[in-house]
């Protein structure tokens, strides 16, 4: 864990305008411009991969990078602009970090994928419900890129389900001793720390018998093995816990209280996975790489109007999730509206899956080496892990319906 300092004090109280100087020539000095970028038929990448097809040596390599300028923001005062200052933050209003953000798109900086889940779903839960002195061990690092986290909710059996998990936590003394197997893991290759809920007391109702923690992920007894997608990647892991220790201080909440923690890190996932709204590969790129499919469907004008109607559809989610987005920014936490925003993105995938599967017929599936063809093969086998990542379409119908539409609960079949 690094000592160094951000070159910016934390309590410096700063107008908009001189943050937005600060951040420019913070950019100008450790980035380059970003070109306008322009999709040309056969020119450059036609990538629209949703998960990554990446080896274990290219994983660390891409690590490293995003860590050193992880690091560089941190220490330049830009890593953690909203945080608590007493956790390393810079303790300023979410508009702050909007005008980061949209200076930042203008240059060429690493991708912080490696830091989305822990950045956005772990250090959340941490900073709500751990106690102080794991919230000054660990935040402050996650935000420098100092560790890595991981969440660790799914199970074989308990997937959406999540209240009927098995991983077990037992007390012993001043230590939990947790057995079990966790599964689609993302990132846990990588990761230092990992957001884990067990359950702690069989007797309960399910929802009420769960307990969070956060874990080490090199202590002894944690093993992570990869799983083969139908992409060809190993973005997702299972986990396996024997016997694996955890001081009773590294607790999330209360005992038994683990549902509500495990909602606070779903609701920042949702926000997560949903924020982007039109898509992982973004609205501007996907409609681009459709519209250099003219060639294939010039002259069907259904065809053209599907491309229309996909575009309205990827810009109305767009703007829907601004909308919940700002909310956040804001200060408040994300609710039952981010289940929109993550719904209509795996709509949108599916809806632009039948679509290149009409168009691009057999060169979807053969790969001739025809640029922006085959490629699309990529982004239909990765959408049914969207459908699943975060809770299924079919949860998030339910939410949607029971809690915004104010519908009758659906029926359950035990407690």
């Amino acid at each position: 864990m690094s000592s160094q300092q951000s070159t910016v004090s934390p309590s410096e109280l700063i107008t908009e305008e001189e943050f937005r100087a600060q951040a420019l020539a913070f950019l100008e000095a450790n980035a380059e411009p970003r070109p306008p970028e322009k999709v040309e038929w056969g020119v450059g990448s036609d990538s629209v991969e949703l998960f990554a097809d990446k080896t274990p040596e290219q994983e660390l390599e891409d690590l490293e990078v995003s860590r050193t300028w992880r690091a560089k923001l941190y220490d330049g005062g830009f890593g953690w602009i909203t945080g608590p200052v007493a956790y390393g933050g810079r303790g300023l209003p979410g508009s702050y970090q909007s005008i980061f953000n949209s200076l930042e798109s203008n240059f060429k900086t690493p991708s912080q994928g490696p830091f989305g889940i822990g950045l956005g779903m772990v250090a959340p839960t941490i900073a709500a419900h751990a106690t102080e002195d794991v919230k000054h061990k660990y935040l402050k690092s996650m935000y420098r890129g100092d560790i890595v986290g991981c969440q660790l909710f799914s199970e074989p059996s308990s997937g959406s389900d999540l209240a009927s998990l098995q991983t077990k936590a037992e007390r012993d003394g001043d230590e939990w001793v947790i057995n079990g197997q966790k599964v689609w893991t993302s990132g846990a290759q990588f990761s230092d720390i990992g957001e884990i809920i067990c359950r702690t007391d069989p007797s309960l109702p399910k929802h009420k018998g769960l307990t969070g923690f956060v874990v080490n992920m090199k202590a002894p007894g944690v093993e992570v093995r990869p799983l083969r997608q139908m992409t060809g990647g190993t973005s997702f892991n299972e986990v396996f816990f024997n016997n694996v220790k955890i001081p009773d201080d590294h607790r999330l909440g209360d005992v038994n209280g683990g549902w509500t923690v495990a909602l606070t890190t779903l609701m920042n996932e949702r926000a997560a996975i949903g924020g982007s709204g039109a898509g992982i590969i973004g609205v501007n790129k996907t409609f681009e790489l459709l519209m250099q499919l003219g060639e294939f469907y010039k002259d069907d004008p259904i065809a053209r109007q599907q491309v229309a109607n996909l575009y309205i559809h990827m810009k109305t989610a767009h703007f829907t999730s601004m909308r919940a987005m700002a909310k956040i920014k804001a200060g408040q936490l994300p609710g039952p509206e981010m289940s929109l925003g993550k719904l209509s993105l795996t709509n949108n995938l599916q809806k632009i899956g039948e679509f290149v599967s009409h168009v691009l017929g057999p060169k979807l599936v053969a790969d001739t080496g025809e640029w922006g063809t085959y490629s699309w093969a990529s982004l239909l086998l990765g959408t049914p892990g969207i459908r699943v990542a975060g809770g299924t379409d079919e949860v998030m119908k339910n939410i949607i319906g029971e809690r915004v539409l104010g519908l009758p609960k659906e029926p359950k079949a035990n407690n």
